[in-house]
């Protein structure tokens, strides 16, 4: 562990300039991909922010299912942290990195104390409600909009071949397995892609994009 260069820091972080006192000495963190980095209703240990990688953030069911809720890029914020933070309650939900990812850790008391310095507090506002937003299109996605609307839409924009599996677009979506593979099927018999392991060639992405749109039948 290492200290983060403080000018790498501000780029992604701008909002911490003139708290430089207060996060020059956090180590910089340094975790491979497809590490557990908080878990859900487990106390929260900081506020962390991503030079490098990406952690996705996610809800369990009792029943195993997931449901992405947004992934943290650098720059970004982690709401269910803050939230945490802000309320000294336990985590929501939990978050693994999806790369080889560096990022800091505002322990709880420096947290509380960058949130006297008005900057960090719009950053920190400012960016909660742009989660905020983000969530509330999942929630209406989730609940108003088909699945087959909402598979199509999850393969259009990666270009001609995704390469993923059922089960990570299952965790995507907030469903099961079976039921994207039996989905995906049903569009590969309409021409719409063409499947093998772990790659999905989108063949018809005009009736993807029909399909995404809500007007098919």
């Amino acid at each position: 562990m290492d200290a983060p260069r403080p000018d790498a820091l501000l780029q992604l972080y701008p909002a911490l300039d003139g708290l430089a006192a207060l996060v020059a000495h956090l180590p910089a963190l340094q975790v491979p991909a497809g590490t557990a980095l908080f878990a859900e209703q487990a106390p929260c240990q900081g506020f962390p922010m991503v030079l490098r990688g990406e952690v996705r953030v996610s809800r369990s069911a009792p029943n195993g299912r997931e449901l992405e809720l947004y992934r943290v890029q650098p720059g970004q914020l982690c709401l269910v942290s803050s939230a945490a933070l802000f309320d000294n309650r336990p985590l929501s939900a939990h978050g693994t990195t999806t790369a080889d990812t560096t990022l800091v850790l505002l322990p709880p008391p420096a947290f509380r104390q960058a949130l006297g310095h008005e900057d960090f507090r719009d950053f920190v506002l400012g960016l909660f409600a742009s989660r905020m937003a983000e969530l509330t299109s999942l929630i209406e996605a989730v609940a108003f909009q088909r699945l087959d609307a909402r598979l199509a839409g999850a393969l259009l924009g990666h270009g001609q071949q995704l390469h993923t599996t059922h089960q990570a677009l299952a965790d995507e979506l907030g469903t099961v397995r079976e039921i994207v593979t039996r989905l995906l099927r049903r569009f590969e018999r309409e021409g719409l892609v063409e499947l093998s392991r772990e790659c999905i060639t989108i063949r018809n992405s005009q009736g993807l994009r029909h399909l995404a749109g809500g007007d098919a039948t």
